[in-house]
Formats: structure tokens, sequence, C-alpha cells
């Protein structure tokens, strides 16, 4: 992974750490700070960065090819591919605005004030727009 990108975890998290790697890999990947080609640490290299099991690192990467971001080389390396943005079904649609609903209001209800909120959704969405 290119040096200015830095991916951390909590392991103290509720969140399974092979799931806060695919998440913030998926971020990056999203946000176009991983192109197409570039190529991930190892496993166990990223595993050692992270201070988790290559088994946690190696899950994730197999995530996030079998939703299209990696090519995974068995004992190579994972490479970023070139994914088309499939359109969502109506039931996708729905779905993510459920859970984001779900997401405000659990924000709100550990008292994160709604302006930080709308502060937040607006820089995450103009990172996307970037």
């Amino acid at each position: 992974m290119a040096g200015e990108l830095t991916l951390r975890i909590n392991l103290d998290s509720t969140v399974p750490a092979y799931r806060q790697i695919v998440e913030g890999l998926r971020i990056l990947l999203v946000n176009g700070k991983l192109a197409p080609e570039s190529e991930l640490p190892s496993v166990r290299r990223m595993a050692l960065d992270l201070g988790v099991h290559f088994n946690t690192v190696a899950e994730a990467y197999r995530t996030l090819a079998e939703e299209g971001w990696l090519h995974l080389h068995h004992g190579r390396s994972a490479r970023v591919v070139f994914r088309d943005v499939p359109d969502p079904t109506m039931d996708q649609m729905d779905e993510f605005g459920r859970r984001l609903r779900t997401l405000i209001a659990e924000m709100l209800a550990k008292g994160i004030p709604a302006d930080k909120l709308t502060a937040e959704m607006h820089a995450a969405a103009e990172g996307l727009e970037s």
C-alpha cells in the first residue's frame, strides 16, 4: 500500500478486526486512494503492521475479492482491479437507507450533536465527489 495510506484497527472494538480492515480498505477504494493495479501489502505484512493474525487479513482480502475489488494471486499479492459500479436494486437501496438511519439514530443516542453529524456526512459526501 502506498506510503501515505494508513489503515488502523481497534482491537478493543466490538467490530471484528477483519470487518474493520474490509471497511477501511473499502473507504480507500471508493475514495480513489487505491487505484486499479495498486498492489496491497502481502497478507503477512499487513497482519504484522496491524498486529493481527494473518488469517484475519486473508479473510478481509477474500471478502474484497468477492466484492470485485481485488484480484488475489495465491502466495504472491493482492491487486486492486478496475470495478464497474453495479446498479443497486430497490431492495438494496431500501436496506442501505435503513442501515444509514439506524447508524444516525445510534450516533444521536450516544450524544453526538446533530450539527457534528451533519458536518461529518457532508465531509464524507465531499470525499466521494473528489
